[in-house]
């Protein structure tokens, strides 16, 4: 394998929408996204891949070798607005690194190989996040992806046209014979406990809610304290609140605002109204319900104790994900058939693969995040590790192009 030739497809992809600080902004479905996508699509026909365009501007390149269907990786190229240069482009660029690697090695699996890479996986942009992969999949209508506003105001279908990825490729499309997505771990677990890689057992679940808090504008000198309905006050006793549940329930549990807008935003006004956003996660979906139920009681309590109304609105739910268990146990192995420390874990942040789980037997590959920075542009990995997981992902998928899976798709064990 070229790592000199990974890390720099990884650079050449991070000068596309750069950042102060040496990361990128490619907001799905903008501009930026449409030149990162152009660059992406040149590799991959230079390798005489297949590349198909669907309906919701997912990407999918093909090495038709064998029979059978594809073993996938990948992942995605768009960003947060304050994107590093590794979330998402790593698990794209190693599968096109896989794929070149064995047709130079004159190596050729029994089944074919594909790299994929899905539209608004973030959902910086466009909600809910992993929207390409949920229709990939058929957990989303491509009519109702079509509609999704984007936060500037455009409607998600319009942008595909208007960037020209508004593929004719149906979908859901047809199931991989496996998936395997190699990311960074975006948290600090690896590198605090000095294991170099991580064989992912599966995702927790994430509820994201807008909550819009309306109460009454007024002069912020001339109104008592006791007399005010502040949405301010509002939001920030219900940041509080999450920040308490989350330290009550331990584990696994993890509550962010990450949003908040004030309306009129002035220096002397008491707000007129507050618009705020929950994400709440867990890898139990039991003590995430507990969580939820917990927060619409207490937005209740808090809106009769300021005179306020509160209305909430879903952006996103997805329940946990355990992914397939034999899959994970082939990246343990092929973790330490390289002789590398090895850690199993869930994520804590969402990826494509949790949908591709609902179809095909997936699991992935972490590895190491500096301090555990992402979304920043200050998110690095070391380049040696970046360059062993896409060496450790071509061993995964060509073990799993010669197996055959008995099991229904998406099972478990």
């Amino acid at each position: 394998m070229s790592g000199a030739r990974l890390l720099a497809r990884l650079d050449d992809l991070a000068q596309v929408g750069p950042i102060e600080g040496g990361g990128s902004c490619r907001l799905a479905l903008t501009d930026a996204d449409r030149d990162g996508r152009d660059l992406v699509i040149t590799w991959m026909r230079d390798l005489g891949l297949e590349v198909v365009i669907d309906s919701v501007g997912n990407v999918v390149g093909t090495w038709n070798v064998g029979s059978g269907s594809a073993v996938m990786t990948g992942s995605h190229i768009d960003t947060v607005r304050t994107g590093g240069r590794y979330d998402g482009n790593l698990g794209v660029l190693a599968g096109i690194e896989v794929i070149e690697t064995l047709m130079q090695a004159g190596l050729t699996p029994p089944r074919p190989l594909a790299v994929a890479f899905f539209t608004n996986e973030e959902g910086a942009r466009f909600q809910p996040d992993m929207l390409g992969s949920l229709v990939f999949v058929g957990g989303m209508t491509v009519e109702e992806a079509l509609d999704a506003r984007a936060i500037d105001g455009p409607r998600l279908g319009d942008e595909l046209r208007r960037i020209g990825y508004a593929g004719a490729h149906p979908c859901p499309s047809p199931s991989p014979h496996a998936f395997v997505e190699l990311h960074i771990e975006q948290g600090p677990r690896l590198e605090t406990d000095d294991i170099r890689f991580g064989s992912v057992t599966g995702v927790q679940g994430i509820s994201w809610q807008e909550v819009t808090i309306t109460g009454q504008s007024n002069h912020a000198g001339t109104t008592p304290m006791s007399l005010r309905h502040d949405p301010a006050l509002v939001s920030a006793r219900i940041v509080v609140f999450l920040r308490d549940l989350a330290s009550r329930y331990g584990g696994d549990q993890v509550c962010t605002v990450g949003k908040i807008d004030l309306v009129p935003n002035l220096v002397n006004v008491v707000p007129r109204s507050a618009t705020l956003t929950l994400d709440v996660r867990n890898t139990d979906e039991s003590i995430l319900r507990r969580a939820e139920a917990e927060i619409a009681t207490f937005l209740d309590q808090v809106a009769g104790d300021e005179g306020v109304t509160i209305e909430t609105r879903r952006l996103a739910r997805f329940e946990p994900v355990e992914f397939d268990g034999r899959v994970v146990d082939l990246i343990e192995d092929a973790i330490s058939h390289r002789g590398h420390s090895n850690m199993r874990l869930p994520s804590g942040a969402g990826h494509d693969a949790q949908m591709l789980a609902r179809v095909c037997p997936t699991a992935m590959i972490f590895t190491q995040s500096h301090l555990g920075i992402s979304h920043n542009p200050a998110e690095f990995t070391d380049p040696d590790d970046l360059v062993e997981g896409t060496d450790i992902l071509l061993e995964v998928m060509w073990r799993l192009a010669h197996t055959d899976f008995d099991a229904a798709p998406g099972g478990n064990s």
